[in-house]
Formats: C-alpha cells, sequence, structure tokens
C-alpha cells in the first residue's frame, strides 16, 4: 500500500483549523457584555483583542496575494463583541477557502514581512501563514487571562484548566 505525502499546506490547514476552533471556544467562554473590559489602561479592549483575530485572517489572504496592508488588514472593530466573534469565524473559514485553493507557486512566493521594529525581510506566504498561527495563539493566551478577570471560565485549550479539568 502506497504510503501518503502530507503536503505543507495540508500540513499548515490541519493545524490551523484545529488552532481556530480551539480559539473560537476560548472567545464563546468570555462574557460577550463584557466587551469593553480592559484589565489594565494600557491593554486592549476584549473586542479590540479578538478583532486581532481578524487581522491575522486579513494578512494571511493578503499574503497570498503577494503583498501585505497592514493598514487595510485593520478597520475598526464591530461595536458588540458578538458581532467581532462572528467576524473572526467568517474569517477563518475563509482563509481556509483561500488556503485550499491557493496554488505552491502563491505559498512559495516572498512577500515582506515584519521581523523586527522597522525591519522587515523576505518571507514566502506560506511562513507567513504560519506566523499568523502563532500569533493567534499567542493572543489567545492574553484572551485566556481577560475570560477569567471578567468573570468567565476558562476552557480546555491543550490541557485542564481549573474550569474544565480533565479528571
Amino acid at each position: 500500500m502506497p504510503q501518503q505525502t502530507t503536503t505543507e499546506k495540508d500540513s499548515f490547514l490541519q493545524a490551523f483549523q484545529q488552532e481556530v476552533q480551539i480559539t473560537t471556544r476560548l472567545l464563546k467562554a468570555f462574557p460577550a457584555d463584557k466587551g469593553n473590559f480592559r484589565p489594565h489602561d494600557r491593554s486592549r479592549t476584549a473586542n479590540e483583542l479578538t478583532w486581532t483575530f481578524v487581522g491575522e485572517q486579513a494578512v494571511a489572504a493578503q499574503a497570498l496575494q503577494g503583498k501585505i496592508d497592514f493598514a487595510a488588514a485593520k478597520p475598526a472593530p464591530p461595536t458588540a463583541f458578538t458581532d467581532t466573534v462572528a467576524a473572526f469565524e467568517k474569517a477563518a473559514r475563509d482563509t481556509i477557502t483561500t488556503v485550499t485553493k491557493a496554488t505552491d507557486t502563491q505559498l512559495n512566493a516572498m512577500v515582506k514581512f515584519p521581523v523586527g521594529p522597522g525591519k522587515t525581510a523576505d518571507m514566502r506566504a506560506i511562513d507567513v501563514l504560519w506566523a499568523t498561527v502563532r500569533d493567534q495563539i499567542h493572543h489567545r493566551g492574553q484572551m485566556s487571562v481577560y475570560v477569567r478577570l471578567a468573570g468567565g471560565k476558562v476552557p480546555s485549550i491543550y490541557g485542564p484548566t481549573a474550569d474544565e479539568p480533565w479528571m
């Protein structure tokens, strides 16, 4: 029986779908009426932080088009937290569709991407996609703290939580 080869695109899509499911569960655990909650004066509101997940998907789509415009990827978020969560779910579905249709040429095309303060470098579009997943994971960690501080129950992310023990 021939062994099936997994492509880099397949690996990305599998990981992305898993991370989106976890992120969506966490966002739905946040008290929807507390979208303006911010744990510190320098912190973003929960709604603004959640909007970051939507912006990441716009960056991913732009990377596959060959050029990223961060300003265009960051319009103002909706007012209602539930609308922001719905926008993330739609953006994630759109990303899955876009990546599924992407060619190897698009995935391997070089795009300018920030690599440090005031610095950009050429990165393959697929590497930008992976960077958006890592950033989603990072901001999801922040959001898990927001959930707890706003009085929500933190769901399992990669393992049990105080609110969702496994044993």
